[in-house]
């Protein structure tokens, strides 16, 4: 989330994100997710990438079709272009 422009702070048990009253547009992008093989994280930041200035990408996202194989057609049709 730091990556792409989100501001956070970590605590040793906490993650607590600041919202803001300002447009999404704000945030980075640019970045490429480490999903871990995680599908809700590549799903997570895919959604983001949606809001972002530029783009986001994820380093693996085939694993969300065994989760919600729905998933990218509705990306899609969102105006997500996800190769």
């Amino acid at each position: 989330l730091k990556a792409c422009g989100v501001n956070i702070e970590m605590g040793a048990a906490s993650l607590t994100i600041h919202g803001t009253s300002k447009p999404p547009r704000g945030l980075e992008g640019n970045h490429k997710i480490e999903t871990a093989l995680d599908h809700r994280i590549a799903m997570s930041f895919l959604v983001m990438g949606l809001a972002s200035e530029k783009p986001v990408t994820v380093d693996d996202a085939t694993m969300i079709a065994t989760s919600f194989p729905e998933f990218m057609g509705l990306m899609a049709g969102l105006g997500a272009v996800i190769e």
